[in-house]
């Protein structure tokens, strides 16, 4: 049965974050910075490929990841091309 609109039946509120998600978050980045010096020698016994591999694998979970744009076909029908003339100078 579908919640009719003004539902005051509880749940979160838009845009609230998710309490368990924010606490396992603050666990694994206090996990992360208590092991500094341990990670960086694992790191420094891998092999240089093996070693930016696991870096890019985890930079995913620091640098926010690009959304994918999706170009749709009445996007570049409204497109106006700008032409551009080059002429050659007699200088």
């Amino acid at each position: 049965m579908p919640f009719k609109e003004g539902n005051k039946l509880g749940g979160r509120t838009l845009g609230a974050k998710n309490k368990v998600t924010q606490e396992v978050r603050i666990k694994f980045k206090e996990l992360l910075e208590n092991n500094l010096d341990k990670i960086q020698s694992d790191l420094d016994q891998l092999e240089p490929k093996d070693r930016i591999k696991l870096i890019l694998d985890l930079a995913k979970f620091v640098i926010p990841q690009l959304k994918a744009v999706e170009l749709k076909e009445e996007t570049v029908r409204n497109i106006t091309p700008i032409e551009i003339k080059l002429i050659k100078s007699n200088d």
